[in-house]
């Protein structure tokens, strides 16, 4: 069993991380963004009674589920709750991810290179799972008008995107258009199956 090659794709805020994932798709990658893993994670039952029982009933919908939008008002409005969740929640999103890529792996067909969105990669240690990092960044302004949340907020505890560019194999700065962005993409694909 040899599995793909695997890439993250981490960035700030608006920066243009789910478009990549996107143009990774296009070009024959498999793809997963951390946020459905987490979004799949939130209706385990296990999971589900954890972030309830330490967030209050107040996140919860009609229907007994996690509703994601009033979660995510209580953790951006109170650091710890925020690192309590992330806490949480990231061990058991690593191994999602890495159950999901040697499934890949075990696939007659399987794909040569998947990819995945992961927003706080280098911040919670994840880019030793990986084989490349792909940054993208854009300037602030961009980001914000792209972006419906508070962005300096959000990324006041992220690492700057100038240390992220240089830990990276690779970056783009994402201030054009999607077939620029998708060009971008088809070289890193054009040299991960060289």
């Amino acid at each position: 069993m040899s599995r793909p090659v695997s890439v993250a794709i981490t960035g700030g805020i608006g920066a243009g991380k789910s478009e990549a994932l996107a143009a990774f798709a296009r070009h024959g990658a498999a793809t997963v963004s951390s946020d459905e893993i987490v979004h799949h994670l939130l209706r385990r039952a296990d999971v589900r009674a954890a972030v309830v029982a330490h967030m209050g009933q107040g996140i919860v919908d009609d229907d007994g589920e996690i509703d994601r939008s009033a979660l995510a008002t209580v953790v951006f409005n109170d650091r710890e709750a925020l690192a309590w969740l992330e806490e949480a929640l990231h061990p058991l999103v690593a191994a999602e991810y890495l159950e999901w890529r040697e499934q890949l792996g075990r696939l007659e067909d399987a794909p040569r290179v998947c990819a995945t969105e992961v927003p706080l990669l280098y911040e919670s240690g994840a880019e030793e799972r990986f084989d490349t990092v792909v940054v993208i960044t854009a300037p602030t302004k961009l980001r914000r008008s792209r972006s419906p949340v508070a962005v300096e907020s959000r990324e006041a505890r992220l690492l700057p995107d100038r240390e992220k560019v240089e830990r990276a194999d690779y970056s783009y700065v994402n201030t054009g258009s999607l077939e620029e962005l998708d060009e971008f993409v088809s070289s890193v694909l054009h040299d991960l199956n060289a």
